[in-house]
């Protein structure tokens, strides 16, 4: 994954497939993929399927909103393990993402959202891989 830019690199990993569907429908593959130092807070498919089939269904058909959803998931930095202990940053959708924790539990959002894989490195990106779908706020 080291090589490959993020969204390029989440397609080569099958349990992030819905992740990588819904960005390819928003259309921000290129946009993930040309981004210098972020950080992506990836959910896996069981997270997406913790969304009721009908949810995810009409977010799916809707461009802004999925666009918003995904780019919540977004951060225009690199975050190291360390500064997910109580850390608040900006996504790229413009609202605050708190994350907290310690040692190897870490919650991200609402508190909902946990880190199951972290740090992972890819071309331009930092990716901690969470089991929540995470809801920008109202």
């Amino acid at each position: 994954m080291t090589t490959d830019p993020v969204a390029t690199a989440a397609s080569n990993n099958p349990v992030l497939s819905t992740l990588v569907a819904a960005v390819k429908q928003a259309g921000l593959v290129d946009t993930l993929n040309s981004s210098k130092d972020i950080t992506v807070f990836a959910p896996t498919d069981d997270a997406f399927k913790k969304i009721p089939k009908a949810t995810l269904t009409k977010v799916l058909a809707d461009k802004k909103a999925l666009t918003g959803i995904l780019t919540y998931h977004v951060v225009g930095q690199k975050i190291a393990p360390d500064a997910l202990a109580a850390g608040d940053f900006t996504t790229l959708q413009g609202a605050a993402l708190k994350t907290t924790g310690s040692g190897q539990s870490f919650t991200v959002g609402t508190g909902n959202a946990s880190v199951v894989c972290g740090n992972v490195k890819t071309a331009n990106a930092t990716v901690y891989i969470i089991d929540t779908v995470l809801m920008p706020p109202a």
